[in-house]
């Protein structure tokens, strides 16, 4: 087990999202990032399935068909659009499963959570464009809510094409405006 080297990921990881956070006024959501990670459900799993170079909940999943850290973890944490899967109608009433809309704040956690995670995992090949590479990746195959996932795309691109101080100025005014 890497119980020492997952606290530190999971510490180093919470901080940077808390710092984010912060800059866009998301002071509550910034303090309580993650929180669930020190519970003994996501802790010791973690810690056991830890890489140091990727989710231990890719590693768990890999391992065992099924990530227990992961399913607890994505229904305790609203930024996770994970979390905002469920039934929905579509216009002609037929039932499908798929991604809810999203509160924007929780979409803007979910873009500090982005951002904290590729600096974690990938250290000094991080850049400004890895968060938009890594959504860009996996297009199609996540079930988001079309106007969630065209709003933590564009973030993500402003970011990658503006720099961090920008996205995030501009970021922090979009969230004064709770429609979208």
């Amino acid at each position: 087990m890497h119980i020492l080297a997952h606290l530190h990921t999971v510490n180093r990881h919470r901080a940077l999202v808390c710092r984010y956070c912060m800059k866009l006024g998301l002071v509550w959501q910034g303090l309580t990032h993650d929180l669930s990670k020190y519970s003994p459900t996501e802790f010791w799993r973690s810690a056991k399935y830890y890489l140091g170079y990727r989710s231990p909940n890719d590693n768990e999943r890999m391992t065992t068909g099924v990530s227990l850290s992961w399913l607890h973890h994505k229904g305790r944490n609203r930024h996770h659009f994970e979390y905002w899967i469920d039934y929905r109608l579509d216009k002609d009433g037929k039932i499908f499963m798929g991604g809810c809309k999203m509160p924007k704040k929780y979409v803007a956690e979910m873009f500090c959570d982005r951002i904290a995670a590729c600096r974690v995992y990938q250290g000094d090949r991080y850049t400004d464009a890895s968060a938009y590479d890594y959504i860009q990746h996996s297009k199609g195959s996540i079930w988001f809510h079309e106007e969630t996932y065209a709003l933590i795309e564009r973030w993500l691109l402003l970011l990658k094409e503006e720099g961090e101080e920008r996205a995030f100025a501009r970021i922090r005014e979009e969230l004064k405006d709770p429609d979208y």
